[in-house]
């Protein structure tokens, strides 16, 4: 066996292997961060929506209003799960019309690797209406 008396060659040797790092095409500045807007509501009433397995109508305190959320959350969240609960809604989506419901909004929840939203949990003392940011 050889031995290896050049530095450079050694060095060469101990280098990791680069891994190629691709570039995010979805990155937003600051500016477009911005124009989100994040809000603590309540969860006054929860019903599914009629002929939708997964989809759940929320109605929700903003502080400022009542509004009316789709979500579909139906698989993992029963009515009596969700409703009296803080949550946080992205207020100044475009609204949309899902299965005949008005939705105004959505809600935020991590997604599992299987899928699975997580809802997070927002403490009680947080007022309605507060703002993320």
């Amino acid at each position: 066996m050889e031995e290896k008396t050049n530095v450079e060659e050694i060095q060469e040797e101990k280098k990791p292997e680069k891994i190629e790092e691709k570039e995010p095409t979805n990155i937003i500045n600051f500016k477009d961060f911005g124009k989100v807007e994040m809000v603590v509501a309540m969860i006054l009433e929860v019903e599914k929506v009629e002929n939708a397995d997964r989809l759940l109508k929320l109605e929700v305190d903003t502080g400022e209003d009542k509004r009316t959320l789709v979500a579909g959350v139906a698989d993992y969240y029963s009515t009596e799960d969700l409703k009296g609960r803080k949550i946080i809604i992205v207020k100044n989506l475009k609204p949309a019309k899902i299965r005949g419901v008005h939705s105004r909004g959505m809600i935020l929840a991590a997604s599992g690797p299987d899928g699975r939203p997580y809802i997070p949990i927002i403490p009680e003392d947080t007022p309605i209406g507060a703002k993320l940011k």
